[in-house]
């Protein structure tokens, strides 16, 4: 069956033109990417999926017939262990129409933690009136406007009905669009004059813009939701019920200071493929630890870093050598926000 994005694909893009770089003569990019999709059916599937996520699941089913288009059509959320810490990053899709319909939302997770997640829902899933079924059918695409995009959100609008799944990304407007369809799908037929990107590209443009995707941005265990920009990225809500891991992050939330943060870096020199250990240290130019590498490509990165340190020198050690980076504020931050 295929699925209208609805009152969902209403959004503006002038932030994502200007800074996307990726190239291309067509009207936008569409990047393949490696994660993986699980469905969840079933008349308690967004009950079951809100005691277990950062984010309002509810609002995906919530309301009556004459709300019915005002649903949105994709959210952004984190599964966090009990003491707080992210597990998976995760991006939920709606695949029914109504709230009179039986709830089919589709989760979009990392591709390496598919087995893991699926344990997961099931360890807590006990009597719940939920199917939770991997699609291995379907396949997962980032639409990145191209720089002589015109009005590329009413042309994607237009053709929300020849896809399962066309709305913008509910992280922020600078990654474009997410896209869903079946295996083998003509993309050429849903997007005229596009085409396929290196997914290297995809993911300069994530670094570039501080966007954290997978584990090896977010490493399951290790990385706090608003150390990780969670709120920035519309992602978590503060006035839902409770879910697991939700003390910790209200009480940091409430206390209002967050002294670290992931942020884009710039290094002087294209970084060696597959040198950098994960957590590897990063430095001040007197020697003081100022946050810890993620992952990156070339010459950009991400990495958790004090906020307090950001503006100096920085510098990251690579087999003896010191690499210098510098640390920068993605402009889709929010402009009013100090910490």
């Amino acid at each position: 069956m295929l699925v209208r994005a609805g009152a969902a694909v209403t959004t503006s893009l002038p932030g994502l033109r200007r800074l996307w770089r990726g190239g291309g003569s067509g009207a936008a990019a569409c990047f393949p990417l490696g994660r993986a999709l699980l469905a969840l059916r079933g008349a308690e599937a967004a009950i079951f999926l809100q005691g277990l996520l950062t984010n309002d699941v509810t609002r995906l089913v919530a309301g009556d017939a004459v709300a019915a288009a005002a649903l949105p059509r994709a959210l952004y959320a984190h599964a966090l262990n009990v003491q707080g810490r992210c597990l998976y990053d995760l991006i939920l899709y709606r695949l029914h129409e109504s709230p009179e319909e039986e709830p089919h939302i589709l989760l979009e997770c990392d591709s390496g933690v598919l087995d893991a997640i699926q344990k997961h829902l099931k360890l807590y899933k006990i009597r719940r009136k939920v199917n939770i079924t991997p699609c291995l059918d379907l396949s997962l695409w980032a639409v990145v406007p191209g720089e002589r995009a015109g009005d590329i959100a009413s042309s994607l609008a237009k053709r929300a009905d020849q896809a399962l799944i066309l709305t913008p990304d509910p992280r922020t407007e600078v990654m474009g669009w997410r896209l869903i369809t079946n295996k083998g799908a003509n993309l050429s037929e849903i997007i005229p004059g596009s085409h396929i990107g290196n997914i290297q590209d995809y993911h300069r443009h994530r670094y570039k813009q501080g966007i954290p995707e997978g584990v090896k941005d977010l490493p399951p265990g290790v990385a706090l939701p608003l150390e990780s920009n969670l709120a920035y990225m519309n992602g978590i809500s503060f006035t839902k019920g409770c879910y697991i891991g939700q003390e910790l992050t209200a009480r940091t939330h409430h206390m209002g200071v967050i002294r670290k943060r992931l942020l884009p870096v710039h290094f002087s020199a294209p970084l060696p493929e597959d040198s950098i250990p994960e957590g590897a240290e990063i430095f001040t130019e007197s020697g003081k630890s100022a946050g810890k590498f993620r992952a990156g490509g070339g010459e950009l990165g991400i990495a958790l870093l004090r906020l307090a340190n950001i503006n100096e020198p920085l510098c990251l050690n690579i087999a003896g050598d010191k690499v210098k980076l510098t640390a920068s504020i993605p402009e889709w931050w929010p402009k009013t926000t100090s910490k």
